[in-house]
């Protein structure tokens, strides 16, 4: 529970780098590392037709939840009552008895004249 808690509450950064169309290279939490083919320099008869490069960088952002207190003024009054009676009726639940209470204890068991589960071979698993 603590690990979905604070996987929901981190901002997720994922860097991709494509070169040629071919993913290569991702990153978590900032950008991804270029392939060294980008075009540094651009030459003299380059026009704005011919400057597009090869690569391509994609950079998605998953914004987390900040905002994680539960207001009891959402909640209606019948869903207040079903809450309150759950919790009262879960702690009682638990709670252990001054004796141990055994019914039977003054009983004896039948007597056993001939072990049936033997006879027929049935035994519980």
């Amino acid at each position: 529970m603590a690990f979905l808690l604070l996987a929901s509450t981190v901002s997720w950064t994922v860097g991709k780098h494509y070169c040629m169309g071919r993913l290569m290279d991702v990153s978590l939490f900032e950008h991804a590392e270029d392939c060294g083919m980008a075009m540094d320099e651009v030459p003299e008869y380059a026009t704005a037709d011919t400057l597009e490069s090869c690569c391509n960088d994609e950079l998605v952002v998953i914004e987390g939840q900040e905002d994680l207190k539960m207001s009891s003024d959402r909640l209606t009054i019948d869903q207040q009552l079903f809450v309150s009676s759950f919790v009262f009726a879960y702690i009682n639940r638990y709670e252990g008895l001054d004796e141990n209470i055994v019914p039977f204890k003054d009983y004896s068991p039948p007597p056993l004249i001939r072990d049936v589960q033997i006879l027929d071979q049935t035994f519980l698993i």
